[in-house]
């Protein structure tokens, strides 16, 4: 009897950044921490922080992969992970280096973006209203 196994898929915006079969388990980062998949896991979805995704199949071994935010779905045994970027490489030193200068940067980025953005339609909508009661 052969072991359970699933099948893995990791999406990025514009393409398929990985596509593997016969993953053992699976481990993800989510904002309450990591937590682990293995084949005969409940369904489930998951909000994924940015982090490191780690796979282990038999002909790769452990695989890693750092991602930005995104979702994870996992179905019977197919596991679809949907994220904005993903890095792959071997050193997780560098791995988590660019986690945290590309990814967790770019929250700050947006951060500030957005407070920008909200001053801006405060002063619309404020000029808005003194423009509707003259």
């Amino acid at each position: 009897m052969t072991p359970a196994r699933m099948n893995l898929k990791v999406l990025l915006p514009f393409k398929v950044f990985a596509e593997k079969t016969g993953v053992s388990r699976i481990v993800a980062a989510s904002r309450e921490g990591a937590f682990g998949l293995l084949p005969h896991r409940l369904d489930c979805v998951a909000a994924l922080a940015p982090g490191i995704l780690v796979f282990e199949t038999e002909l790769d071994g452990e695989v890693y992969i750092a991602v930005d935010e995104g979702i994870l779905v996992k179905t019977g045994a197919e596991v679809l992970v949907s994220v904005r970027n993903a890095i792959g490489g071997t050193d997780l030193g560098q791995l988590r280096a660019a986690v945290e200068q590309e990814f967790l940067d770019l929250d700050e980025q947006e951060k500030s973006v957005r407070s920008v953005l909200a001053k801006l339609e405060i002063g619309f909508v404020r000029r808005f209203a003194t423009f509707q009661h003259e």
